[in-house]
């Protein structure tokens, strides 16, 4: 695979997962759901962390939650050349397709999470009992590098009580699958699960 084609491929996907959160963000309040499926809903949440909410700050207690989030998202800038120099080094060397596609993917969903961190505090509003809108006349909700990510995917397929037998987790409430993630996470997960499934494929020996 060319880098013509693996930007491409960066470029769709990072369209798509933009103008799915910039819909999202200029049409729904925060925690608002629509039901598709029984197990699909478009559900909005707003992420200020790492996987899943995770916070740096969770972990390290000394560390404030503003310069966590602010040392998070610059590591993910450094993170995003490392990732794009990768994808110039195995197009150069013409490694596998599956290599290059997966860089492709993981490139492309790291980048769409860094725009909303690093941009989005600024170009919009909060969406608390409130639906945002672009470049409010009284300014964004935060500072730029102060940004959360928009997520919106939300897949329950399984809701109910756990049995009594099992250990540890008996006759408590289960949802599967609990996460709510967008796009750009779904390229990112995609592009891991490439490298981890079809490792022989990707890094082949000569």
């Amino acid at each position: 695979m060319s880098l013509k084609k693996s930007i491409l491929i960066i470029i769709i996907i990072l369209l798509i997962d933009q103008i799915s959160k910039i819909y999202i963000k200029t049409h729904f309040k925060l925690q608002d759901s629509i039901e598709v499926f029984s197990w699909f809903k478009i559900f909005f949440i707003e992420n200020e962390g790492m996987a899943w909410g995770t916070r740096i700050s969770d972990f390290v207690s000394f560390i404030s939650e503003r310069t966590a989030k602010v040392s998070l998202t610059i590591f993910r800038i450094i993170a995003i050349f490392g990732i794009g120099y990768w994808l110039y080094d195995a197009t150069k060397n013409k490694a596998s397709s599956i290599l290059i596609c997966a860089i492709a993917l993981i490139f492309a969903g790291a980048l769409g999470n860094i725009i909303d961190s690093v941009f989005y505090g600024v170009l919009f509003n909060d969406s608390y009992l409130e639906v945002a809108t672009f470049l409010p006349e009284g300014g964004g909700y935060d500072t730029l590098l102060h940004g959360k990510v928009v997520d919106m995917l939300y897949f329950p397929l399984y809701k109910g009580y756990l049995p009594e037998w099992l250990p540890i987790w008996g006759g408590k409430y289960f949802t599967f699958f609990e996460p709510v993630f967008n796009v750009a996470d779904m390229a990112i997960s995609t592009g891991f699960i490439m490298l981890i499934v079809f490792n022989k494929k990707a890094f082949t020996k000569k």
